[in-house]
């Protein structure tokens, strides 16, 4: 017999880790004991087959464990006469992490379902294979005094299946029962509905047009009938959100096929039990209002993931609801009972255990059969990435820019991101992101922080607040920071990037956006862009993309031969050109996002931006049906394209009767090959054979296939995002990744 101290770090937290290695000892004949050591657990393994048991560990584990890292120590022998589950203990701090949110697993859904089950109907359903971790967890080790379920003592029967180590729930932390587990109430505004089942009377009133509000795992969402076209389009008023396509949650895989073009991989992802949301093309089938998503080909979508979502649809006979964040524009989702039930739902659906961390809904979206994370939050956060490089021993937090931010916590070679917090300018999501950052301390234990990372811009709100922790500040380029994140997702030391998006502080302080930059972990060098433009009205011009237009085009007589499409009268436009000639409040931008918004303005697709990416999303969608192929000319001038011209072709095509989508799709193609030809000349200069794109402009999935294409086309490689976001939310990693390789 020998004896040995193994030591796992990995996703082993709350995923019955513990009650796995119990069984599979047992079954060895193995004596010793297992628990949590902080962020690590610990076995101490007795007995004749250990070197078996370590095999079986790590190619046996349960549905969510993951383990990243083994150690074995010998040590001497004890002499236990069983093996143990004992107490947790916090002395070790290791690089584990407590395991995302994950969707109902079959045997709880069959449960909830089966009238002979005590558990039938019951909304809180878990087990160790499934249901809410991140989200109620306060600290480590991963125990049920340490989270939001230590107000809710198990009952005798839920006790016994927490103590049997053959149970499925054997220290499942988050179980529980209608007896002794959290319980729902519906309110009309702030008045108690007493009746005995909430859910049915939700979904009564959805059927009856009713705006609902849910209380979930991670915040709370904004529900009517998807089919109800008044229903949409007031709770549209209610939120102020006139044109942002609304989110829809069906009931199964056959009701999204009904009204959606489903590939091998949208339907694996979709049903996976991470269940985000997935952008999908509409089928010819497409039967919702046009209030639902409005001015687009594509419509988010997701599966149920909670016993409560499948629940509402067990109860009513809809089988697909408009599932939207309940939150003001721009401010973190609601998770307080008072402020939910006092919002602007007809009724609330609520339930009384605590949300100890929002986590927003992920958005995924598949480019040419690639997956593309829009928002990397519920079903992902927080599990690690790994730093691909050579780093420091700094402990560093990154903050991210301002808009769509998350934050980074580095550590070793691991960065620890954050859920979706989202537009920083606002006090309640600045207050949100700080929250954050402490509840992601105590489960990293990364309690010191040695360098805070944050953008270039000196007014960013994440910038100023970057001083505020009175440790070294390492400002890192925004697009620097997108090159870097999708340089670290291929482990690539070097390449050539096209960083296309709206916005971007630049190191001669304007505005980037249409970059073709050699990056290395290390640092970058601008080696070409696209035309720099006036903006008049700086932010404004992003607003309203025809002072953009009128800025690029500059060319008055042109003007008055399209002024009729324009809800600008004469006076503004002279006004507009008045200010260009005096240089008041007028910035310098090369922006991707500009150019394509100014297309969009162009052809009377979006005159007037309502949400973020609203005039480029729309040109894209228009885009997409188009029938015939137009050339727009193409001009490169040393290191720079020429955006003017491409926008006066966009004109005189457009006043020629041209159809818009055809002239659409000409100018996201024309943008897209001067970007890569940029991109194409650099390379040659450099001698790389590696060309990234990032940034937003390339969730666009033509202008995407348009690059790929040409750079593969050219014998080059071409390099896009793989688990991290194109757009802002892997800005923090990138910045992370920058701090944590300096001076090495």
């Amino acid at each position: 017999m020998t004896a040995k101290k193994i030591l796992t770090q990995g996703i082993v937290q709350g995923v019955g880790f513990r009650p796995y290695v119990y069984r599979l000892a047992t079954s060895l004949d193995l004596t010793g004991y297992v628990r949590n050591l902080g962020n690590v657990v610990e076995i101490i393994i007795e007995g004749d087959d250990i070197e078996l048991f370590i095999k079986r560990l790590q190619s046996e584990l349960p549905p969510i464990a993951r383990i990243d890292s083994i150690e074995v120590i010998d040590i001497d022998e004890k002499g236990y006469d069983e093996f143990k589950i004992i107490e947790s203990s916090d002395s070790y701090s290791g690089l584990s992490v407590i395991p995302p949110d994950i969707a109902i697993c079959d045997s709880c859904l069959a449960e909830i379902r089966n009238p002979a089950d005590r558990r039938y109907k019951y909304p809180f359903n878990a087990c160790t294979d499934c249901g809410p971790r991140f989200t109620v967890i306060d600290s480590v080790p991963y125990d049920r005094d340490k989270t939001s379920m230590d107000e809710f003592p198990l009952c005798d029967d839920c006790l016994v299946e927490y103590k049997e180590p053959l149970d499925r729930r054997y220290h499942g932390e988050a179980i529980c029962c209608s007896v002794c587990g959290p319980q729902m109430a519906i309110y009309k505004k702030d008045k108690l509905i007493e009746c005995d089942n909430p859910i049915k009377l939700g979904a009564d009133k959805l059927k009856e047009g009713k705006i609902l509000a849910i209380k979930g795992i991670g915040g709370t969402h904004l529900v009517v009938d998807a089919y109800n076209d008044s229903a949409v389009s007031e709770l549209r008023r209610r939120l102020n959100r006139p044109n942002q396509a609304f989110a829809v949650m069906s009931s199964d895989l056959d009701a999204v096929k009904r009204y959606a073009k489903l590939s091998e991989r949208e339907i694996e992802t979709i049903t996976s039990n991470k269940r985000p949301i997935v952008i999908l093309k509409k089928n010819d089938n497409y039967n919702f209002p046009e209030s639902l998503s409005p001015g687009l080909h594509n419509i988010g979508v997701m599966l149920p993931y909670s016993p409560m979502h499948y629940l509402l649809f067990d109860e009513g006979d809809i089988d697909t609801y408009v599932m939207t964040s309940a939150n003001i524009p721009g401010e973190p989702m609601m998770i307080e009972n008072t402020e939910i039930i006092n919002g602007i739902s007809d009724y609330s659906l609520v339930h009384n255990r605590k949300i100890l961390n929002r986590c927003d809904d992920s958005v995924i979206r598949f480019r040419n059969n690639e997956l593309s994370f829009i928002r990397r939050s519920r079903g992902y956060t927080p599990e690690p990435y790994t730093i691909n490089y050579d780093v420091n021993g700094l402990n560093v937090l990154s903050l991210g820019p301002e808009l769509d931010v998350t934050f980074c916590l580095a550590t070793d070679t691991i960065a620890y991101p954050s859920q979706h917090i989202g537009n920083t300018n606002k006090v309640k999501t600045l207050n949100f992101l700080k929250e954050s950052i402490k509840h992601m301390k105590r489960i990293t234990k990364i309690c010191d922080i040695d360098a805070v990372a944050c953008d270039l811009h000196p007014h960013f709100f994440t910038t100023k607040m970057a001083y505020e922790f009175g440790v070294d500040v390492i400002p890192v380029q925004h697009h620097h920071a997108h090159a870097v994140a999708l340089a670290n997702d291929h482990k690539i030391d070097e390449m050539i990037v096209i960083a296309a998006d709206g916005t971007g502080y630049g190191d001669d302080n304007t505005s980037w956006g249409g970059e073709i930059l050699y990056t290395d972990i290390k640092g970058y060098e601008r080696m070409a862009h696209l035309e720099r433009q006036k903006m008049p009205g700086g932010d404004l011009a992003t607003r309203y993309p025809i002072r953009m237009l009128l800025s690029i085009l500059n060319d008055e007589e042109m003007i008055k031969n399209y002024i009729k499409y324009f809800k600008y009268g004469e006076t503004e436009i002279k006004n507009i050109f008045r200010q260009l000639e005096a240089g008041i409040n007028v910035g310098v931008t090369t922006s991707t996002g500009r150019v394509l918004d100014s297309v969009s303005a162009a052809l009377e697709i979006c005159s007037e931006r309502t949400y973020e990416g609203e005039s480029s999303m729309k040109l894209e969608s228009a885009a997409y049906y188009s029938t015939n192929e137009l050339e727009l000319p193409m001009i490169i001038e040393g290191n720079t394209l020429n955006t003017t011209e491409i926008l006066k072709e966009v004109v005189n095509l457009y006043l020629k009767g041209h159809k818009k989508a055809d002239i659409a799709n000409a100018a996201q193609k024309t943008v897209a090959r001067g970007l890569s030809e940029l991109a194409i000349k650099s390379a040659d200069k450099k001698s790389l054979e590696d060309i990234g794109a990032t940034g937003g402009v390339f969730y666009n999935e033509a202008i995407t296939d348009s690059v790929k294409n040409c750079i593969e086309s050219n014998g080059y490689n071409f390099i896009q995002h793989k688990n991290t976001c194109c757009g802002d939310g892997s800005v923090s990693l990138g910045q992370a990744i920058v701090a944590k390789t300096r001076n090495v």
